[in-house]
């Protein structure tokens, strides 16, 4: 039999339903060439492996279970198992469209690359608060979402649902880290310390549901703010002012409601143009008036809590001596 030279590799953890919308979405590949899945479970007490015999006879899956040891060990653990040469790294709520198979080899084929990132999409069937944080996460005016472009070979950062990683490069960099989340942009910076590119597959996109609700979401960007000053320590060249960007909204969107108490307005003004943006751009983007409502709600969660987490971990990590690992315990698996 031919062995592929694409794997899918996807960690999971207690989410047996949405692995099944994954491998049914896998199941529509227009793709004619053979590839693999490789899932494994992180230790998970809601078992996947009901669901994986669904699909042995209509993919090529292999199914691991290990202790639960976080989202990058487990990548590292299925693709020192994978057969492919090219490892394509998943999250297991994503959904991917029928051609996503064939967009990777067109790249591929054109312009090879030993990493690669994938944006995300919002589905049809997202309920609204999923699609107004998918837009908050990817809109180009905001601080989430797709950072770079296509000519930005050399400083596009992949995201791991939807990463792309060649077997030689896996071998050189030993993978991801154990800091979650974070550990696809460490990833990154140890690629192009080793030498290598990385570039957005701009056609290569998936469904992703991002499985959270307000309060979840809050809680998953103050985890990005706090993670950021760890890495600009780990990696002081990929430093950037831009990070800072949230946490200045945030201090000037307080200053300007003190401000406009005295009389001076000009300030809330230029917020206030700022969301009527952010309420026109959902709104064409979307087409629908809730969701773009929603998304200036989602915009303003996403800046309080990536800010207050990026002050936060600043603070501690420049007048505290103790290492990352021990301020920020809930930030790192032990593998």
């Amino acid at each position: 039999m031919r062995e592929p030279f694409f794997s899918f590799v996807i960690p999971v953890f207690n989410r047996p339903e949405e692995v099944r919308e994954l491998l049914e979405s896998l199941t529509s590949q227009q793709y004619n060439k053979p590839f693999e899945v490789v899932l494994v479970e992180d230790g998970s007490a809601q078992s996947s492996k009901e669901v994986v015999l669904d699909y042995k006879e209509k993919l090529q899956i292999s199914y691991y279970f290990k202790e639960n040891s976080g989202p990058g060990d487990s990548r590292n653990y299925g693709m020192r198992r994978a057969k492919g040469d090219y490892f394509l790294i998943l999250d297991s709520d994503c959904i991917i469209p029928p051609e996503y198979l064939i967009e990777v080899e067109k790249e591929l084929t054109s312009e090879f690359v030993h990493c690669f990132g994938g944006p995300d999409n919002a589905h049809a069937s997202f309920s609204d608060v999923q699609k107004s944080i998918n837009y908050a996460m990817t809109s180009l005016i905001t601080t989430g979402g797709i950072r770079g472009n296509k000519k930005s070979l050399n400083k596009f950062q992949p995201r791991s649902f939807n990463l792309g990683l060649s077997k030689e490069i896996f071998e050189k960099t030993n993978g991801f880290g154990n800091i979650h989340p974070g550990e696809d942009p460490d990833l990154t910076f140890r690629i192009w310390q080793a030498g290598y590119s990385t570039r957005l597959f701009s056609k290569a996109y998936v469904y992703h549901k991002r499985r959270i609700d307000w309060s979840k979401f809050y809680k998953q960007v103050n985890k990005f703010g706090s993670v950021r000053p760890i890495l600009n320590k780990w990696h002081p060249e990929t430093k950037k002012m831009t990070y800072w960007f949230p946490t200045i909204f945030l201090v000037g969107f307080v200053m300007s409601i003190i401000l406009s108490a005295f009389g001076f307005t000009q300030l809330i003004i230029c917020y206030g143009l700022y969301f009527l943006v952010l309420f026109i751009d959902s709104f064409i983007k979307n087409k629908n008036l809730k969701i773009a409502l929603l998304s200036i709600y989602a915009v303003c969660i996403q800046f309080l809590g990536y800010g207050v987490g990026f002050l936060k971990s600043t603070i501690l990590l420049n007048f505290n001596r103790k290492p990352a690992e021990e301020l920020f315990p809930n930030l790192f698996f032990s593998k």
